[in-house]
């Protein structure tokens, strides 16, 4: 009876371990909701973009938005997060992400995509809630 608990709560923690590690979100980023998002600094964008984001801390991993990545909060400090991620497709890369707001974002991210290094700074600003006609191309 005893090998049977443990091997219950043995797996228990397995479960919930990997559930935690399939989809972290850092405390900082607890308070800033889901919704319309305009990113600015974005490469080759000149103008703000905006964007349904449903899950924010999706943000952490821009350069790689609409891929299918695993991610690790490395670390925590008051209202930042600093998290790495690596993509199926090689790509990977590793973002700071300090809530100024829990509307306002900013998004230090370097990595490598498409076989490239990439660098640069997002300022991320919550102005409303997706259109019901985006509902489906949500990030």
């Amino acid at each position: 009876m005893a090998r049977k608990t443990l091997a219950l709560v043995i797996g228990a923690t397995l479960l919930a371990g990997a559930a935690l590690a399939a989809d972290p979100r850092p405390a900082a980023l607890a308070h800033a909701p889901a919704g319309l998002w305009e990113i600015v600094g974005a490469p080759g964008g000149k103008a703000p973009r905006r964007e349904c984001v449903r899950d924010v801390s999706l943000l952490a991993q821009y350069e790689h938005r609409g891929h299918s990545c695993r991610r690790t909060i490395v670390s925590e400090q008051g209202n930042s997060a600093v998290i790495d991620y690596s993509c199926g497709d090689g790509g990977f890369g590793r973002s700071k992400v300090t809530a100024i707001t829990p509307r306002s974002l900013r998004i230090e991210t370097q990595g490598i995509s498409d076989q490239l290094p990439f660098n640069y700074v997002l300022q991320a600003r919550r102005v409303g809630e997706c259109p019901a006609e985006a509902s489906a191309a949500r990030h």
